[in-house]
């Protein structure tokens, strides 16, 4: 389902007028007063730790115009956010996936409806160090690598074995369990950007949002990585071609390893997790999914200024 935006101050309004009349309520009534509002209060998310780089971005925005809203965000691995939302633990969380019908069961058992709303795209990157020759890959060479069947003596590296790039790796090859000696996960994508930035001889699988405006700490060794093109030989458009990640191929869908974001709330009502979500969705929370990179779900209109 998709949030539409236009309510969303709306929405905030009627939360902080319901919040106050509340404040003057029966003081028998023994039902535990929620925590959070729209736009206010404190709740506990769990995000999928491949993907903070852009939620923080739209945290600080958004905790800057709400400065009554403090979400805690803990970011774990996808196994890590899956378990916290199925065990209760939180009931908001931000997943590259939407969920399936068992862990649905498990939800609708506890009586708890997940509004699921995608909010941008993110692409899969392949690096190579800036001295090596490489400059393209097949999707068929990426599988034939994942399983073993091709004939390199480079290292790949991505990030831990619990996360949702491995996950999609696994689905993308067909096979459940990389056993082959020159394939590594490390701990997370800063270290395989860095583990690159210092192997010739490797190739790194990364996410594209922690290429972009990196952080201090990791930004030399993104200087000393380049993307790798990607060719797709069953698109139907353009077999011969290869491509990068970038806002216009995931947009013309002429990149192939593109994986989208979700925020799923199983809160059941208009609190901060809609709230959140709702922000997510707006024209400010896309353009700072643009600005970032990422291909937002709905592309911000612009306005254009005619001089006569």
């Amino acid at each position: 389902m998709k949030i539409n935006a236009k309510p969303f101050i709306y929405a905030i309004a009627v939360s902080l007028f319901t919040q106050g009349c509340g404040q003057g309520g029966n003081t028998n009534n023994k039902t535990k007063a929620p925590l959070d509002g729209f736009a206010t209060g404190t709740a506990k998310f769990s995000a999928d730790e491949s993907f903070s780089p852009i939620v923080e971005e739209e945290l600080f925005v958004f905790k800057g115009i709400f400065t009554e809203a403090k979400p805690v965000i803990t970011y774990k691995p996808e196994t890590g956010v899956l378990d916290d939302l199925l065990n209760d633990k939180t009931r908001v969380a931000i997943i590259a996936r939407q969920l399936d019908t068992t862990e649905l069961g498990l939800l609708k058992r506890r009586e708890l409806i997940p509004d699921v709303n995608k909010f941008a795209i993110d692409a899969v990157a392949l690096i190579v160090n800036q001295a090596s020759n490489d400059t393209t890959i097949s999707v068929k060479e990426i599988k034939q690598m994942l399983n073993g069947k091709a004939k390199t003596d480079k290292s790949i590296v991505f990030d831990n074995p619990n996360s949702s790039l491995v996950r999609y790796l696994k689905l993308l090859s067909g096979n459940q369990e990389f056993k082959q000696k020159n394939i590594y996960a490390l701990s997370s994508n800063k270290e395989v950007i860095k583990y690159v930035s210092t192997h010739p001889n490797s190739i790194g699988i990364t996410g594209f949002s922690w290429l972009n405006d990196p952080d201090q700490d990791y930004a030399e060794a993104v200087d000393k990585v380049k993307i790798v093109g990607v060719k797709d030989e069953s698109s139907k458009t353009s077999p011969n071609e290869y491509f990068k990640p970038s806002q216009t191929t995931l947009v013309q869908k002429t990149y192939p390893l593109s994986r989208p974001l979700y925020i799923i709330d199983c809160t059941g009502r208009k609190g901060l997790g809609a709230g959140f979500a709702s922000f997510l969705a707006s024209e400010r929370g896309q353009r700072i999914i643009l600005k970032s990179g990422l291909l937002p779900d709905s592309l911000p209109t612009r306005e254009i200024n005619f001089v006569h």
